[in-house]
Order: C-alpha cells, then sequence, then structure tokens
C-alpha cells in the first residue's frame, strides 16, 4: 500500500512553492512501469495553459484522429468507385473497361461466379455489374450469395441479361439486384445506370459515417471526452477473455479525486470541471495503447490495466497519483493542489471471474483508502 502523502482536503500553496512556475516540484520518472490509459479522439483541450505546461509530452498519437463528418465524407467522394465486371465474354469485358476508363473506377474482372464471390469477399466493390448466365454458377445465385451477409457493407448489384420478360426481371431483382440492364445495351444507359449506383452508394457512406459517430457519442463521457461506463465494461469484458485464456495480469483500478466537492463550493463548477478534464488530459498524455480508461461519473474513474506485474501496479498508480497531486491550479489567484485516491483490483495470472465482481472489489479497496487518509493506493491481489 502506497502511504498518505498529503492531508485529505486540497491545499493552496503560493507560486514559489513550485519553484520555476510551470514546472513539477520533483522529478517524474518515466520507464517502462508507467501507469498508461489509452483514449479515444476528442478530447477537450484543458483551458488552463498554465497546467497543461507542466503535464509531460505525450509520446506519440494513442487514440483515432477527430475527424468531422464533413471531412469523412470528402474523404469518401475523392476515393474511386470499386466496380467488379463478372462476364464470361471478353469482348462486354473490353467494352465496359473502353467505357469505363479514365472515369472514377477501380475495374476488376471475373468471368465465372465462384471466382467473382472470392474477389467480393476480398475487396468489397462499391457496384458489381454481373451477368446473368455464366460458369459455376449463375449470376442469379451470385446475388443471392452476396446477400446472405448482411454484416458487410453494402454494394449495388447490376445484372444483366437479354431477358426482356418482366418474370425474368422480378426474379433477378428478388435475388438481390438493385438494377438489370438488357444486353445489348447502349453505353449511356449503361452510364446512367452506374450513376445510380454511385448515388445509393454515397448514402450509404454517409449513413455508416453518420452511425460511427453517433456509435462514438453513445460511448464517450461528453465532458472529458474518455469513454463511459458502457464502452469500458465492453472493451474489459474482452480483455478479461484474453487474460484468461493466456494468463497475462490484468487490473482494474477506480480513482477518485479527493475533497472534490469543495472545489465545486469554493471556486465554482466551471473550476470542477478544469479539474475533471485536466484529470482526463493527465490520463491521456500517460497512455499507451494496452490500457483504457473511463470516467463512471462524477469525480470517479475508471482505468483497465494489462500486462503489468503485481510488483509493478502500485508503482505505476503511485507515478500518476504523484503526478496529478504536484500540478497546481490557479484558481481565485491561488495555486491549488488536488489530490487522488485509488483502490485496485486483479490478478497477475488472469484467473478472473467478471468485470462487476473486480470493480466492486476494486471500490471496497478504493473506501479502505479513503478512511487510511486518502491520497494513496490500496491494492486487492486476487490470485
Amino acid at each position: 500500500m502506497g502511504p498518505a502523502a498529503g492531508p485529505s482536503k486540497f491545499s493552496a500553496r503560493s507560486s514559489r512553492d513550485f519553484g520555476v512556475p510551470g514546472h513539477l516540484p520533483r522529478k517524474i520518472v518515466t520507464d517502462a512501469t508507467r501507469l498508461t490509459i489509452i483514449l479515444p479522439s476528442c478530447i477537450s483541450p484543458t483551458p488552463l495553459q498554465s497546467i497543461e505546461s507542466q503535464l509531460p509530452q505525450s509520446h506519440g498519437k494513442t487514440g483515432r484522429e477527430s475527424i468531422t463528418s464533413e471531412n469523412l465524407h470528402m474523404n469518401e467522394l475523392a476515393q474511386k468507385y470499386e466496380v467488379l465486371i463478372v462476364d464470361d465474354s471478353p469482348v462486354y469485358c473490353k467494352l465496359f473497361e473502353q467505357i469505363l476508363s479514365g472515369q472514377d473506377y477501380a475495374l476488376s474482372f471475373a468471368d465465372n461466379g465462384k471466382d467473382a464471390l472470392r474477389i467480393y469477399h476480398d475487396n468489397l466493390p462499391d457496384i458489381v455489374i454481373t451477368d446473368w448466365i455464366m460458369p459455376e454458377f449463375s449470376g442469379l445465385e451470385l446475388c443471392e450469395r452476396m446477400r446472405a451477409d448482411k454484416s458487410l457493407v453494402y454494394t449495388y448489384i447490376i445484372l444483366m441479361t437479354s431477358n426482356t420478360e418482366k418474370g425474368g426481371v422480378v426474379k433477378g431483382l428478388e435475388a438481390g439486384a438493385d438494377d438489370y440492364l438488357v444486353k445489348p445495351f447502349d453505353s449511356g444507359e449503361m452510364l446512367a445506370r452506374i450513376g445510380v449506383g454511385r448515388r445509393i452508394i454515397d448514402l450509404h457512406r454517409r449513413l455508416e459515417d453518420k452511425s460511427a459517430q453517433l456509435e462514438e457519442v453513445a460511448c464517450t463521457d461528453i465532458l472529458t471526452g474518455l469513454p463511459n461506463r458502457r464502452a469500458i465494461e465492453v472493451w474489459a469484458n474482452k480483455q478479461l477473455r484474453g487474460a484468461a485464456r493466456h494468463g497475462f495480469p490484468l487490473w482494474v483500478v477506480l480513482g477518485d479525486l479527493d475533497s472534490f466537492k469543495e472545489i465545486n463550493d469554493t471556486f465554482g463548477h466551471e473550476a470542477g470541471d478544469t479539474v475533471l478534464r485536466t484529470f482526463a488530459d493527465t490520463l491521456r498524455k500517460l497512455t499507451r495503447i494496452s490500457d483504457m480508461c473511463g470516467r463512471l461519473g462524477g469525480d470517479e474513474f475508471l482505468i483497465v490495466i494489462s500486462h503489468v506485474s503485481g510488483d509493478n501496479i502500485e508503482l505505476a498508480i503511485n507515478r500518476f497519483r504523484e503526478l496529478f497531486c504536484a500540478l497546481s491550479f490557479p484558481f481565485a489567484g491561488r495555486s491549488v493542489s488536488i489530490s487522488a485516491t485509488f483502490g485496485v483490483a486483479g490478478s497477475e495470472n488472469g484467473n478472473l471471474k467478471n468485470f462487476d465482481e473486480l470493480v466492486r472489489k476494486a471500490d471496497e479497496m478504493l473506501y479502505e483508502a479513503k478512511r487510511a487518509g486518502r491520497n494513496c493506493v490500496h491494492i486487492a491481489k486476487l490470485d
């Protein structure tokens, strides 16, 4: 257990207590045992530059870049449209190549249904133009097999046929084709029908972008930009299964800011929000890909750390605790420092039952640490 490093209440100190303004009063060692946590994009910047200057520089990008929907849309539309031509006639394949060359299309070809299905799964083309009658299996069966997997991105299918009877057209559309093209076809009509496919694909791209953005919002804490509990639970349960299978160490850490209510009461909620965002930003700057943290709510944060031994987990958490406690917040003309208390539960061999039990045990350790004087770390090793 880490010893208490100071009083339970936040303290106000003058700038000379810190030596050179903007620098930490102690050297924080950065090595392989450092606490590191992965965060997503969209971290809100700390509004106080004097606080930000006290944090160590992040080492490389550790999360997804924040991308606006407009940029996503522009990037998607800037790509060429992948078009798969499926026809056993070299004449028609050459005709498509001549008509579509020099435009916004990247072409691939298959002369039978089996090869076409393989290319489809490998490349996931935007548009497939397939003949009805082919070796191996027909264009109709190709449509049915392509539509069977609902998890794949949408592909626009144009079915070519020399059959002009309505019954044949209906059968093709029911099999999954979006449109049909009667052979022999006019090049202008063919380009127009492919143009319809492009508009449908563009629409699906926009919907996929919006869906991804909504999913990220649903899994992100608005104030700090950290994952919320829902996102952490999904990720942590995958890590638990991996730890059980491969036997690597896994730890759940609950962190709680000490006397946070007094910050809000004394300096206002805007100051409290600054503290929370700075705490989150400190985690972000000490991040590695194999770990994750998030905000449970209020002033409580949850961290999942893997591949750190039992001997080093307390050292890692204490280094983070010391780093945050050393920060100076300039509130109302005063230099204010705030401490944090941590409870940890985990296993060195990955022999863990479930995430909820780990959280409960870490919560017990957190309250034990609070009773011991705060600003310390208490650990339960469940081996």
